[in-house]
């Protein structure tokens, strides 16, 4: 099986784990980071994004993330670094904690987390079904382009709507 089947495979099949699987017990950093890796398909060195102990720190001081009880991470923790992970790719550290504030606001993370893994298993889904099978080159780079031009104007989409309900929120008080 070529790279790209075997990546279609992954969107496919490979899920971060459902709340209940996430252990209860608290981890230190070094096993939050291990276990973090197989949360997602692009937290691997093939994947091409990494985490490490730094930028969990950072995301503690943005606010993105709750302190360490004691230097360990508990359930809430990996639920909210596993949606950071993926959503760091997209929208700045800023944009990432007022997404995450205002979910909060009407979810309790346990809810998010399991709104998340829908829509993550819906939109791969989605995806793995767009990647032709033997297809010819020029295809595949067509369907790259495409990609990534829709990718941006999600962001952007993303990014006004950010604004709009800061704004919104703003004249509220």
């Amino acid at each position: 099986m070529d790279k790209l089947e075997c990546f279609k495979e992954q969107l496919r099949t490979e899920r971060p784990e459902k709340w209940e699987q996430i252990p209860d017990l608290d981890l230190y950093m070094d096993q939050v980071i291990s276990y973090m890796a197989r949360q997602h398909i692009g937290l691997t060195p093939e994947g091409g994004e990494n985490l490490t102990s730094a930028m969990i720190n950072n995301y503690v001081k943005s606010g993105l993330l709750p302190r360490a009880r004691g230097k360990k991470y508990n359930r809430e923790h990996m639920g909210y670094l596993t949606a950071i992970c993926l959503l760091k790719q997209v929208l700045s550290v800023g944009e990432t904690g007022q997404l995450l504030e205002k979910e909060m606001e009407y979810n309790s993370i346990h809810r998010f987390y399991d709104s998340y893994l829908e829509i993550l298993d819906r939109t791969y889904l989605q995806t793995a079904e767009t990647i032709p099978d033997d297809a010819p080159e020029e295809e595949l780079i067509q369907l790259a382009l495409t990609m990534a031009v829709d990718s941006y104007a999600k962001m952007l989409t993303c990014r006004q709507i950010l604004k709009a309900v800061s704004t919104e929120k703003d004249e509220e008080k």
